[in-house]
């Protein structure tokens, strides 16, 4: 059987979140619309009876003006040193940047081969994705393009099959009925992290942290209660909302996802707590599982 680890990078919001989670059939990573919704790596396995394929979701890479955002393009840029085959996954209709220049050099020091996933391809006219597709050519050797629609694309057979032509022979890496390693804390926590992304604007959902500091369980199922962390005394009064109304649907969104995920009902108990700049310090950083590098 053939088995390996496969990156998947790129610019925020050019939907590498969202292909992770149609390649698993499983949302194992939160989706916003909003840049930095990744904030770690994230893995989903793909297995097949030709073997297992290791999918790593890294942070979109960005110009960081937090200390949280400097460790979260340097996890990006860790990670594809150490895998078989990089997936760039670029947003097919908008222009080749200086920002797609800064990946593509990362790529080329990595060594190792890679795709380019054109995404979001159900935006844009046949002539457009030629037009932009002889654009990215110009500037890297892929050894494969693939133009795809992460959002509304359901197979991803030949994406799959031509990923196994380039991964070496080898053992399965993980049980081959599980879908991501991730942990269960970590997977509610990103939950109610994403639906703080859905329903807040401008700096609060970037200053927000995720913490769950209980849980337990009985015959009525999973009590579970969770810390937000905001920057500002203002951050905290957005989330909370007049009369609580805004907690209480971040509260009520979250519990409904997290009882999918756990399979058993789920009493929510959500709580914000104000941390001064902890996006700036490294051990509040790694403290909430974020940006997950080598100190």
């Amino acid at each position: 059987m053939k088995s390996g680890f496969v990156a998947l990078t790129g610019r925020p919001n050019a939907g590498k979140s969202t292909l992770i989670n149609a390649l698993v059939k499983e949302k194992i990573a939160i989706v916003s619309p909003k840049a930095q919704t990744t904030r770690s790596e994230i893995r989903g396995i793909v297995n097949t009876e030709e073997g297992q394929i290791v999918f790593t979701d890294t942070p979109g890479i960005h110009k960081a003006r937090h200390r949280l955002e400097v460790r979260m393009n340097k996890e990006a840029s860790n990670v594809i040193q150490g895998v078989d085959l990089i997936y760039l996954v670029a947003d097919g209709s908008q222009p080749f940047g200086t920002g797609d220049e800064y990946v593509l050099r990362m790529i080329e020091n990595a060594g190792v081969p890679a795709f380019l996933i054109f995404n979001k391809i159900d935006k844009m006219s046949h002539e457009q994705v030629v037009k932009n597709l002889l654009t990215w050519q110009k500037h890297h050797a892929f050894e494969e393009f693939f133009p795809i629609s992460a959002l509304k694309q359901n197979d991803f057979h030949d994406l799959i099959e031509t990923t196994f032509r380039y991964l070496p022979e080898g053992d399965a890496m993980f049980p081959m009925d599980v879908v991501s390693d991730e942990p269960i804390n970590f997977r509610m926590a990103e939950i109610i992290r994403e639906k703080i992304l859905l329903c807040t604007e401008e700096e609060v959902p970037h200053a927000s942290a995720v913490v769950i500091e209980n849980k337990e369980h009985d015959d009525k199922g999973w009590h579970i209660q969770a810390m937000i962390l905001v920057e500002k005394q203002g951050q905290k009064g957005i989330l909370i909302g007049k009369g609580g109304n805004m907690l209480r649907k971040i509260n009520n969104a979250s519990a409904r996802e997290i009882q999918d995920l756990l399979q058993e009902p789920v009493e929510l108990s959500l709580f914000v707590r104000v941390e001064e700049e902890w996006r700036d310090k490294d051990s509040r950083i790694s403290q909430y599982g974020y940006g997950n590098i080598d100190e």
